[in-house]
């Protein structure tokens, strides 16, 4: 697969998750309308769609005959919701989202806090809708998503990011908790629930490389995130630059510069990478997609 390849299959499957948004999210005229706009308004203004990426190309790996499209836009769902929270004057204090006002921004803090409710709840429910007839695997899907989601891992890492703030002890050790938790564990999710939905027996060990893949890439894309906000603005990022310095985060930057923490995003990479083709000879999509999250400029 060329550069050029992979660009054009990756622009084709966003279109297909863009339209599965559209179609599976309540229409803006549902009562309360309000409600319904601002979860679309989340869902729509651009976003590369990273991890519902993932998952198609990690149910690629071993094929499926199930449609992975719902549960493509219950991780976005997830996902979305954990966004317009992080942007809430309470936490980030954030006005620009994807190069658009934040929900806060666009409706008011009320309705942006209640849109991401809202949209934490639809991404367990369209799964539960959508997988009905196999339910062995909308359980899987259901628990792959809401133990990244939970208090300990998401959630948690958020708290410990948050803790780390406040008191001012952060550690070489509190930071990989977080950004262990805070952002790799949603990508795992993605890589493992796109194997889910294989349609015969996955591999003795297929998910625990599964997993492995998610973590590292999951890592990486949080180095990449930091060294972005040093080294980028916001016309660029579409979102405010700078946050983490202003807030006096501990990052991959600050503690080990950029040179090092491109080495560790490119190591993380490379290991990914090599699992990737240890676990499937159909991984071509989702190996260039690992290379290109590391080759970011937003």
């Amino acid at each position: 697969m060329t550069i050029s390849e992979f660009k054009q299959e990756m622009e084709r499957k966003r279109a297909e998750v863009d339209a599965a948004i559209e179609k599976y999210l309540p229409s803006e005229d549902t009562r309360p309308s309000i409600i319904h706009r601002a979860m679309r308004y989340s869902m729509k203004v651009g976003g590369k769609r990273m991890r519902p990426m993932l998952l198609l190309a990690s149910s690629e790996l071993f094929g499926t005959k199930l449609d992975p499209m719902p549960a493509c836009v219950a991780i976005e769902s997830l996902h979305t919701y954990s966004l317009i929270h992080d942007d809430l004057p309470c936490m980030d204090n954030s006005d620009l989202r994807r190069g658009f006002p934040t929900c806060h921004k666009q409706f008011d803090e009320t309705m942006a806090l209640l849109a991401g409710d809202a949209l934490l709840t639809f991404s367990m429910e369209i799964l539960v809708k959508e997988y009905a007839d196999s339910p062995k695997a909308a359980i899987l899907l259901v628990r792959d998503l809401s133990e990244a989601g939970d208090s300990c891992r998401m959630i948690g890492g958020q708290v410990e990011d948050i803790l780390g703030e406040r008191d001012g002890k952060m550690t070489p050790d509190k930071l990989n908790f977080i950004h262990d938790n805070k952002t790799a564990a949603l990508i795992t999710a993605a890589i493992t629930m796109g194997m889910r939905l294989s349609e015969k027996a996955l591999p003795e060990g297929a998910l625990e490389k599964g997993r492995k893949i998610g973590r590292n890439i999951g890592l990486a894309f949080q180095i990449i995130d930091d060294i972005l906000d040093v080294e980028s603005d916001a016309a660029t990022l579409g979102k405010t630059a700078g946050l983490d310095a202003a807030n006096g985060k501990m990052t991959y930057v600050s503690l080990y510069g950029v040179g090092e923490s491109r080495r560790i995003a490119s190591d993380l990479t490379d290991e990914a990478i090599s699992v990737a083709k240890s676990l499937s000879d159909k991984g071509e999509f989702l190996q260039q997609l690992i290379r290109y999250m590391q080759n970011r400029i937003s």
